[in-house]
C-alpha cells in the first residue's frame, strides 16, 4: 500500500489473553487510507484498539445494549472526517477483537488478514458517517466497503458480501 498523507492512527494493543498475530502497522495504514479516502486530512487523528473478547463484549453491552457476546469490531465516531478548521481533531475510535475476527474468517472473508482488513475498513467507514441499519444504507455501505478494501488491501479470498453477512 502506498503511503497516505492522511490521519494519524494511534494504536493501543490491550490484549492480554489473545495471542493472535496481527500486522498492526498494516492495519493502521489501512485505517488511515480509508479515512483519507473519506475526506479526513493529515490534521485528523483516530485510534485503533486491539482487545480481548471479554473487553469487546463489555463495550458492546455498555454502548450498544448488546447481549454480552463478543463481537468483531466496534466503532465510536467522535468528530467525524470533516475538518473543523481549527487544527487537529479526533475522528473516532475503532475497537477490534482479533480472536473473534480470525475465528469467523474462514466462513467470511477467507483469511485472517483479509478479515482483519475488512473489519478495519468497515470500522473506518462508520467513523466517516456510514451506516447499515436500513437496506439502502447497507447496500451503499457494502459497495463502498468492497471498493475500498479491494483498492487499498486487495480482494479478499472469499466474498463476504454475497451471503448477506458482511460486518
Amino acid at each position: 500500500m502506498a503511503a497516505v498523507a492522511g490521519p494519524s492512527v494511534l494504536v493501543d494493543d490491550r490484549r492480554e489473553a489473545d495471542t493472535t498475530p496481527v500486522d498492526v502497522d498494516s492495519l493502521a495504514a489501512l485505517l488511515a487510507a480509508v479515512l483519507a479516502a473519506e475526506g479526513a486530512t493529515a490534521d485528523a487523528e483516530c485510534s485503533l484498539s486491539l482487545v480481548d473478547p471479554d473487553e469487546i463484549a463489555g463495550l458492546k453491552a455498555e454502548h450498544l445494549d448488546g447481549d454480552g457476546a463478543a463481537t468483531d469490531v466496534l466503532s465510536f465516531p467522535i468528530d467525524g472526517t470533516d475538518d473543523p478548521g481549527d487544527g487537529q481533531w479526533m475522528v473516532g475510535d475503532v475497537v477490534l477483537c482479533p480472536s473473534v475476527a480470525v475465528a469467523q474468517a474462514p466462513e467470511h472473508a477467507g483469511t485472517p488478514a483479509d478479515e482483519l482488513a475488512l473489519l478495519v475498513v468497515h470500522g473506518g467507514l462508520h467513523l466517516s458517517g456510514w451506516d447499515h441499519a436500513e437496506p439502502d444504507e447497507q447496500s451503499a455501505m457494502w459497495a463502498r466497503e468492497r471498493e475500498l478494501l479491494c483498492d487499498l488491501h486487495g480482494a479478499p479470498a472469499r466474498d463476504p458480501w454475497t451471503d448477506g453477512t458482511a460486518p
